[in-house]
């Protein structure tokens, strides 16, 4: 057999059937459904009068409605409705587990996923959010859907599609002090823009990699849909193992064993074809800054905002100069003279246990500058709630001034009560700066926990490896 990708490899074991045009149907093992999606899906099963294949793959849980203040009730007449159906549907079709708002293990859906080893190695994975790439972490296939393809999810068990093509990053070098996987993904994002990966299925790779923790990992799968790409995965090695090891939903005895066995040949082959190869010096990398209103308008924090003057294309440049407009900027504004109104530390990208001690190492004896008006942190699990508490992070963020707060999506999607307001700027780790992303006329910059931090306890956007 020819070598092969780890995609490849997952792809094989899921394909049911291929048509003429090729067309694949993927056998999903795994489904998360969630509140803002699936709504429609599940009334399309009604209408048409059928039920959902297999409610045991089902996982459902409500992350981006509920509100993250502590004890507050959810007003928004939309948002209510949208908890209450998913209540009714998982009652009517089933589900094999099921967070509500308020559970005790309930959170964003792409941290509790492998989190609680509900995802593992291997799988194929579907769910109504385009970070569902992010399980890609522990060497699953995870595909982000549309409202179709969850009804067709949940009354097939599979998914059609055509097979991407294989891309590979591959990352050497050992990361300077003060930069992580949020930069290397911003920057990845910059050299090959937000449409550099599409039709394709990125692994990452590499020294660097293998050298990085889970949660790095899952920052940059969750970014991969940032750079066009279908899905992103690692490959499964001895890290992998460790973090699934254990996990609530994980296998045991002999099925351990089992697993174990058949998760050590999840990576790709010595001499396997990628379409497009990527690499990247890790070592060559600074703490990222979005400036515009796209994830691929980035800079180092060293850097000026661009002049779309510059830009010879005309097409781009009359995008650069409305990115400037919307973000209320001027051209050559070193990015570290940018003040910051409201700070946000969370987020499917970055809000696990790594992610908050970065953020804490920097905010530690430190004050939130008396400019920014608020500054959030939400945990993207309860569980990792709970873990950063044991370790005091809560008081160190409380101290300084932040707002620590229960976990769910919270202002990365703005459509809950944490949402920026015309206007307001805010330093933020979610994964994307839309206009309006945030809140309606807000302008998102985006940066990782650490410069996030960095900006709130100086008022602006300021070099963390200056800060220390």
């Amino acid at each position: 057999m020819a070598p092969r990708t780890l995609f490849d490899k997952i792809w094989d074991k899921h394909v049911v059937t291929v048509q003429d045009d090729g067309t694949a149907m993927l056998y999903i093992d795994k489904h998360f459904v969630i509140e803002v999606t699936s709504a429609q899906a599940y009334e399309g099963l009604r209408l048409n009068h059928r039920k959902v294949w297999r409610p045991m793959s089902i996982v459902a849980t409500a992350d981006h409605n509920p509100p993250t203040r502590p004890e507050a009730e959810v007003t928004d007449p939309v948002s209510k409705l949208q908890l209450a159906t998913l209540d009714e549907n998982v009652r009517e079709f089933g589900a094999a587990q099921y967070y509500p708002f308020r559970d005790p293990l309930s959170g964003i859906a792409h941290v509790i996923g492998p989190e609680q080893g509900t995802t593992l190695p291997g799988m194929t994975v579907a769910c109504g959010d385009s970070h569902t790439t992010t399980h890609g972490v522990v060497g699953a296939l995870a595909f982000g859907v549309g409202t179709s393809e969850v009804e067709l999810v949940l009354s097939t068990q599979c998914l059609a599609m055509k097979k991407p093509k294989n891309m590979l990053v591959e990352i050497s070098g050992e990361l300077q002090p003060g930069v992580s996987a949020k930069d290397l993904a911003l920057y990845l994002i910059g050299q090959i823009g937000t449409g550099g990966g599409v039709g394709h299925i990125v692994e990452y790779a590499g020294e660097t990699v293998r050298n990085m923790g889970m949660d790095g990992r899952a920052t940059l799968c969750n970014m991969s849909v940032e750079a066009g790409c279908r899905a992103g995965l690692v490959a499964v090695d001895q890290t992998t193992i460790d973090f699934v090891r254990g996990r609530r939903f994980a296998p045991t005895g002999a099925q351990w064993d089992a697993a174990e066995a058949a998760w050590r040949d999840l990576h790709s082959d010595p001499g396997a074809h990628f379409d497009k190869v990527v690499r990247i010096d890790a070592s060559q990398v600074v703490p990222q800054v979005t400036w515009g209103t796209s994830p691929e308008l980035v800079l180092p924090i060293d850097g000026r905002v661009p002049d779309p003057k510059d830009e010879p294309n005309p097409s781009r440049r009359a995008w650069l100069e409305g990115a400037l407009q919307y973000m209320g900027l001027q051209a050559g504004t070193p990015l570290v003279e940018i003040p910051v109104d409201k700070v946000f530390i969370g987020s499917c990208a970055n809000s696990r246990i790594d992610d908050l001690r970065a953020a804490a190492a920097v905010v530690k004896g430190r004050k939130v500058a008396p400019n920014v008006m608020q500054a959030l942190v939400v945990p993207g699990s309860n569980e990792t709630k709970l873990q950063a508490e044991r370790e005091g992070l809560d008081r160190i963020f409380t101290e300084a001034g932040f707002e620590w707060r229960a976990s769910g999506c919270s202002m990365c999607v703005g459509i809950n009560e944490d949402r920026l307001s015309p206007g307001e700027r805010c330093a933020s780790t979610s994964n994307r700066n839309f206009e309006g992303r945030q809140g309606p006329g807000g302008r998102s910059h985006l940066v990782s926990p650490a410069m996030a931090a960095a900006a709130a306890v100086t008022g602006h956007f300021a070099d963390v490896r200056v800060l220390g």
